[in-house]
């Protein structure tokens, strides 16, 4: 494996679980989140990895998403509250999220590493020739 294909699989595993981190990172912001009964409630979302056609890497395959219908609430005070006192929220566990927060965390950093160790080994390669 060449250095410019380590940094480019290991660059592919970045894009990836960034693009994890920010819909996890999406979810838990959005989980307090309130809507009538008669609306949607926020649908969290849920990235798919697969590796990538050619065989270097991994790509984002898809989005998938949460429910929309949510579970009930009873908060009687809140404005969006209906007659009953209930209100729709995400059905998304915090930790499920955080868990899955830390796994891409420390994906992200690992491939984040292979990329900065590659690319010192290229500096190092170059440097070998003067």
């Amino acid at each position: 494996m060449s250095i410019f294909n380590a940094i480019g699989v290991a660059g592919t595993g970045v894009t990836v679980y960034r693009k994890w981190l920010d819909a996890v990172s999406d979810n838990i912001a959005n989980m307090n989140n309130t809507s009538r009964t008669s609306e949607n409630a926020f649908q969290a979302r849920f990235v798919q990895a697969r590796s990538a056609q050619d065989g270097n890497g991994a790509e984002v395959a898809g989005v998938s998403f949460g429910s929309a219908e949510g579970v009930l609430a009873y908060e009687p005070d809140n404005p969006l509250a209906d007659a009953q006192g209930y209100v729709r929220r995400p059905d998304i566990d915090m930790g499920s999220q955080m868990a899955q927060m830390m796994m891409a965390q420390r994906s992200y950093q690992a491939n984040l590493s292979v990329v900065d160790r590659a690319r010192d080994a290229y500096a190092a390669a170059i440097n070998l020739g003067k």
